[in-house]
């Protein structure tokens, strides 16, 4: 499959570059190129790309105005080029597929051409899938119903989520997560070789995590049933999960019943 691809910069020397480092990837079609927001606009939504690489710092409509600009029609993938890092929060923030700082690293290049692959193969499934339900709607509606019912209560839930700490954006896959402890207003997540920060409530981060595999242990602290290895009973009713890296969690006596699903 040929990804259909626009390239927006203000320096031709810029995207002269890119386009030579571009030419390795057999799928990648350039098909226009752009010299400043406005152009790259008009281009969109006339030529509906794949994916934009797209300069931030250009005078007159920047990167992200482009972004705003093509709101009204279904968006390409956005891989930000930047000659300057604090613009990478920014670009995290709206969506972009990756950023790229300049000059353009060969490997990380390489690294955001299979992160589109990735994103585009994702949205090739979910058309797949809203061809299936248009099909069982005429043939099967009760099964089509089913289908509906079955991947909203999968969907609603986070599989990725950003977390800004220490004025860094990481992108952390939800599974990895071992467990998070509430502290405040913040909620540290842990990953068994890392821990990150995030300024938001318990109550809120709850809601956007699966409940069949994220559970609350104690009041303020939430467990991936997925990542326990092994129940260590304790005094008074209480136990200990440990997980996958070794980290032992404290389960209260008001979620005894979380640790039952692991008795069979």
């Amino acid at each position: 499959m040929t990804i259909r691809t626009i390239l927006v910069d203000d320096e031709k020397l810029a995207i002269q570059g890119l386009q030579l480092r571009l030419e390795p990837f057999e799928d990648i079609e350039i098909i226009a190129t752009c010299a400043n927001g406005r152009e790259a606009i008009r281009a969109i939504k006339t030529e509906k790309p794949d994916l934009v690489f797209l300069d931030i710092q250009m005078p007159g409509f920047d990167g992200f105005s482009v972004v705003k600009g093509v709101m009204e029609i279904e968006p390409p993938l956005f891989v930000f080029v930047t000659a300057f890092e604090e613009h990478a929060i920014r670009a995290f923030e709206a969506n972009a597929v990756n950023y790229l700082m300049k000059p353009v690293d060969e490997d990380k290049l390489a690294d955001t051409i299979e992160r589109v692959r990735q994103r585009i193969a994702e949205k090739k499934s979910a058309e797949d899938a809203d061809k299936l339900r248009e099909v069982l709607a005429e043939v099967a509606p009760d099964a089509a119903e089913a289908v509906a019912e079955e991947e909203d209560t999968g969907s609603r839930y986070e599989k990725l989520i950003n977390v800004k700490d220490r004025g860094q954006i990481f992108r952390v896959d939800v599974a990895t997560i071992e467990h998070i402890e509430a502290a405040g207003d913040y909620m540290i997540i842990s990953t068994g070789d890392n821990s990150l920060v995030l300024r938001e409530t318990m109550k809120d981060l709850e809601r956007r995590l699966d409940p069949k595999t994220f559970q609350r242990v104690h009041r303020s602290t939430i467990v991936n049933l997925d990542l326990v290895r092994q129940v260590k009973p304790h005094t008074n009713g209480e136990c200990f999960l440990v997980l996958d890296s070794g980290s032992e969690v404290k389960v209260s006596r008001s979620y005894r019943d979380v640790v039952a699903r692991f008795v069979h």
